[in-house]
């Protein structure tokens, strides 16, 4: 029997206690659009339960996000003030753990001019540098996880009637996907987590030099650096503290070399970036860089993104999802990174994780790029899977093996 209040006191469940993992004496920060207002007192409360020491909101809103992009001068929008990086860097080294609930309306600011947006997303992007540093080398634990608003909920399922029959929706989907409805969610995690750990394992003693993809629109080689290292499931934070970034997830990752990337590659899903929507793009790599791109939406804000820095044309990560996902499967683009990119093969324009190179995160920044691990104030993840996707995996003395045929696992990890 469906039980809708039931199973999203599962989910703030699965939040706190596989997300961030929160251990008792920690403080968890949390990053929430206001209209989740219910949700996050919820997640408080599981969290001040497990011991939290203190859960610190950081409220968001989408109107007010419009209207500053909107009428503010340009001089504000680049203008990023100290206290704002101070707060969550401080947070960091206390040790808190990050929770941070996305949300957002994908085409919030399609009508807002370009120039705009990009100074603000730079800006952004670098007055929070410091703070990026301890996420993407897992110096803390955290977590990204949606809960539906009306916006997005509305562009998702257009055609649910009244004010709030996309939002019901759009959270069933969510709580499936979740595996917020299972009888023992937390269980199901953790059964769900093991399978990644197996697929990661074997990746892991392969050490392929290479991953050659072939689809419709796509003929790509990624060349992956040596010594690399697959993610997925869970990671674990400097304290020991197991956490999952991203709930939900299907994917295993590692990284690609920059300058090991040559071909074109197709979108298979629309790519929501700084409140706007680009759709059905393309991008030709030629040494890892971008050289060429095109799109039949969103054109514009996909040159935003390649022109932030130097590293935004060229890859931090490579990610495989089977075609076969419950994400997938469910059949619904959701516009939301978090849950697109978990439905589909992907891979991430900049900065790359340096948890996927053995000892990354003791390289010196020299060593890091000797070794050809990108660099940039982005990471943006868009999706290339399909069931017609197949990619096969290249070994040091050249042997080619099968690793996804018609978007799905061409190894079974049970036999491994």
């Amino acid at each position: 029997m469906y039980n809708h209040e039931k199973f999203i006191d599962n989910y703030a469940d699965i939040c706190v206690r596989k997300g961030v993992n929160i251990q008792p004496g920690q403080a968890l920060v949390v990053n929430a659009p206001v209209e989740s207002v219910d949700f996050v007192r919820l997640v408080a409360k599981k969290a001040y339960e497990a011991g939290a020491k203190d859960v610190h909101i950081r409220w968001t809103d989408d109107e007010l996000t419009f209207l500053k992009m909107k009428h503010a001068p340009m001089e504000v929008l680049q203008t990023f003030e100290q206290w704002r990086s101070d707060e969550v860097v401080t947070k960091a080294k206390d040790g808190a753990a990050f929770l941070s609930i996305y949300a957002t309306n994908p085409e919030l600011l399609k009508d807002i001019d370009a120039d705009r947006v990009a100074a603000n997303n730079k800006t952004t992007a670098e007055g929070l540098m410091e703070f990026r540093k301890y996420v993407m080398s897992d110096q803390v634990a955290w977590s990204v996880v949606s809960v539906p608003t009306r916006e997005w909920a509305k562009k998702v399922f257009p055609n649910e009637a009244g004010e709030w029959g996309a939002v019901d929706k759009l959270w069933k989907s969510i709580l499936f996907t979740t595996r917020a409805d299972q009888d023992n969610p937390v269980q199901a995690w953790e059964d769900h987590t093991a399978t990644l750990y197996k697929a990661r394992n074997y990746l892991n003693k392969k050490q392929y030099a290479k991953l050659v993809y072939s689809a419709p629109g796509t003929d790509l080689t990624i060349e992956l650096v040596k010594n690399h290292v697959w993610m997925g499931g869970g990671r674990e934070s400097a304290s020991g503290t197991s956490f999952i970034p991203n709930i939900p997830t299907e994917e295993v990752f590692t990284m690609p070399k920059r300058d090991g990337v040559n071909g074109t590659v197709h979108s298979t899903k629309p790519f929501n970036y700084g409140g706007n929507l680009v759709e059905d793009f393309s991008l030709t790599f030629k040494d890892g860089q971008v050289v060429d791109y095109k799109a039949a939406t969103g054109e514009d804000t996909l040159k935003l993104l390649l022109d932030m820095d130097e590293g935004a044309r060229f890859l931090g990560e490579v990610a495989l999802v089977p075609y076969s996902s419950p994400i997938s499967q469910s059949d619904v683009i959701f516009f939301n990174t978090l849950y697109d990119e978990n439905a589909s093969c992907h891979l991430a324009l900049g900065e790359a994780y340096p948890s996927n190179i053995e000892n990354g995160t003791a390289l010196s920044d020299e060593d890091k790029k000797a070794a050809g691990v990108n660099h940039s104030i982005v990471h943006e993840d868009f999706m290339i899977g399909s069931a017609e996707l197949n990619i096969d995996g290249i070994l040091e003395d050249g042997t080619s093996e099968p690793v996804f045929r018609n978007g799905d696992w061409a190894i079974r990890f049970d036999d491994q």
